[in-house]
């Protein structure tokens, strides 16, 4: 069986110890993502740009973070002057984001810049090295903690929260709706086969049980579907531990209507490697990364419950456009197409084509006010 062998023989082991010689695949996603030692994100394997498996909106170009800078000056208008700024970004992946933010705040925003202090939540080590590399240049303003220092460390006050493609990455319950009921996916190792293969068993699971009782779709004879409680979790947490400020999510999805609708009839979970799209995922554990779409609409309902209404909802190109990235196009006469002008011509260009990352990614921006 192709993939991280040791990570193969822990899940292995895991599934061992259960009493029904078969786990979760929530567990087993877990896993292969966040294994402490073979995880794929835990490891010091390349995953984003062309050495790695996917790209991200921060990787093409350099736009995303000026886009959101631009954004954020906007925002910072509203907040007390003179006063210090704190922005925190959850799973910063390379650092490139964060670097492109902090480079334009610098160069056009340099008071703003002045009273920043940024803060990564970052767990994996490797991670937080390749961001203190990136952001050497703004090393006086750049910090991390993990997500027990975060809520220990709040209420927090005038601090805006950026994830880019973050809570897509956390792991999924999978769910079966089959005659009249709810099954969960499990996974077990196939000894003859030598794999690991899936077991459909009743759901039991008090939260993910409610969570489905109250969807508003009407699920289909044998339509497979995720439930990332996870993002819900998460987005209270970070909700809960605001006083003031803002939380502003980039990732891909939907509202709920339409990430459960009756033609999704497999899901949304997907597996990247090398830049190779595939919905298999146990054919390279911890060699591959795995994601499913969010669902906004229970983002937007998680917020609300900890105080967080709803700025605003919005594509990835509708952010982009509101916020100025069309007069970022500059005119040119340049025959050489890998010339500086022509490549980030180019770049805003694959941003905003609705084949690319425009349409399927969404912006949602949350805001929390002190009570009075």
């Amino acid at each position: 069986m192709k993939g991280n062998h040791a990570l193969i023989e822990a899940i292995k082991y895991r599934i061992e110890l259960s009493p029904d010689r078969a786990i979760s695949f929530y567990d087993y996603m877990e896993l292969c993502l966040y294994h402490p030692e073979h995880g794929y994100y835990t490891s010091e394997r390349s995953k984003i740009g062309r050495e790695g498996d996917f790209y991200t909106s921060s990787a093409i170009g350099g736009l995303m973070g000026e886009v959101m800078a631009r954004y954020i000056m906007s925002q910072t208008n509203e907040m007390s002057p003179q006063s210090p700024v704190t922005l925190v970004e959850w799973g910063g992946g390379t650092g490139r984001l964060a670097r492109q933010l902090l480079d334009e705040l610098k160069l056009t925003a340099p008071e703003l810049y002045s009273r920043i202090r940024y803060i990564c939540v970052e767990k994996s080590l490797s991670q937080r090295s390749l961001q203190a590399e990136e952001c050497k240049e703004h090393e006086q303003l750049v910090s991390w903690i993990s997500d027990t220092e975060w809520v220990e460390m709040g209420p927090w006050e005038q601090t805006i929260v950026i994830s880019n493609e973050l809570p897509d990455a956390f792991a999924v319950h999978r769910i079966e709706y089959r005659d009249g009921q709810l099954f969960e996916i499990y996974v077990e190792w196939n000894t003859d086969a030598e794999t690991f293969s899936e077991r459909c068993m009743l759901l039991k699971e008090p939260e993910v049980l409610a969570y489905v009782e109250q969807l508003q779709t009407s699920l289909q004879q044998g339509q497979r579907f995720e439930v990332n409680m996870d993002a819900i979790h998460w987005i209270e947490m970070i909700a809960k531990s605001l006083r003031s400020g803002l939380i502003i999510t980039v990732d891909y999805g939907d509202e709920e209507k339409e990430l459960y609708a009756s033609h999704r009839m497999k899901g949304t979970l997907m597996c990247y490697r090398s830049h190779t799209a595939h919905d298999d995922p146990y054919a390279f554990p911890g060699e591959q990364d795995m994601t499913a779409h969010i669902n906004f609409s229970a983002l937007m309902e998680a917020g609300e419950r900890a105080g967080a209404q709803v700025l605003g909802y919005m594509t990835q190109k509708q952010f982009l456009v509101e916020n100025g990235i069309l007069s970022m196009l500059q005119d040119h006469t340049a025959t050489d197409p890998f010339s500086p002008v022509a490549r980030r011509n180019r770049a805003i260009r694959q941003l905003l084509l609705s084949d690319q990352m425009s349409e399927l990614f969404k912006v949602l921006i949350q805001k929390k006010s002190e009570l009075p």
